[in-house]
């Protein structure tokens, strides 16, 4: 919520036309804070005998359907700010901007309301918190978060990347937070997530408990480049207590 006035000035360097539609790849408040200011912001465009129902509407928010139940069930989350457009199954089609716009859905992955966006036209994607180049990603095991589900959302953001050159440029993978991305580095971070999981759920097959596998360090030779995260409290230790609980579950 605190950088949606540093957000509203940046897009208007770009461009003076109202916002349309605010996509929430996730539900977390990191995600959703900014809504009701971005939605306010912008302005819903109908035609037809819907018109004068919207005229005092924003910009519609597009969502999974379980980001706006959790905002539901979250007293300190702004009404405001909840989806007004949501969906299940397999995602949603939008065409905006002379583009075609896909949400997909990415089940039990960082949580149970992940989705990746795909603009094809500017063959960017955004990948939310699925895919954070230089940490170890956060799987919210309470919100029906899943390291097989990571897994296979990285996976999917491989099967819609096409590389420009020598494996480098082409499609944009735009992170949670970092640098931007191409398929190149998506490769290398499904790489490291794969063997850290066979790793565990080895482990896990051998009957180890979960303070044996941390006290086993499976991420030490990944902790240098990944071990520090931008999100208060998430450490190596943490992120191998996650693994381990979405595996040892039946």
């Amino acid at each position: 919520a605190q950088s949606s006035t540093k957000l509203l000035a940046a897009i208007r360097t770009l461009t003076d036309k109202p916002i349309r539609y605010i996509l929430n790849t996730s539900g977390n408040p990191s995600h959703t804070g900014g809504n009701a200011a971005l939605a306010k912001a912008g302005a819903t465009i109908t035609g037809g005998n819907v018109a004068g129902a919207n005229a005092g509407w924003g910009a519609t928010i597009v969502a999974h359907e379980n980001v706006a139940l959790h905002m539901a069930d979250d007293k300190s989350a702004d009404i405001a700010g909840s989806p007004m457009d949501t969906f299940f199954g397999e995602g949603k089609d939008l065409y905006l901007n002379g583009e075609a716009v896909q949400l997909f859905t990415q089940p039990k992955a960082h949580s149970d309301s992940d989705s990746l966006v795909f603009f094809r036209r500017s063959d960017v994607i955004s990948a939310g918190e699925l895919f954070v180049p230089d940490e170890y990603p956060v799987i919210d095991i309470e919100h029906g978060g899943s390291i097989n589900g990571i897994v296979d959302s990285l996976n999917r953001i491989i099967e819609l990347t096409v590389p420009a050159d020598k494996q480098e440029g082409g499609t944009m993978v735009v992170p949670a937070r970092g640098r931007l991305c191409d398929e190149a580095d998506v490769v290398e971070y499904r790489d490291m997530m794969t063997i850290l999981r066979d790793r565990i759920q080895d482990m896990v097959k051998r009957g180890m408990t979960l303070q044996q596998v941390v006290a086993a360090h499976p991420t030490r030779d990944y902790d240098p480049q990944y071990g520090t995260s931008s999100v208060a409290g998430w450490t190596p230790d943490k992120f191998v207590e996650a693994i381990y609980k979405s595996l040892a579950k039946k």
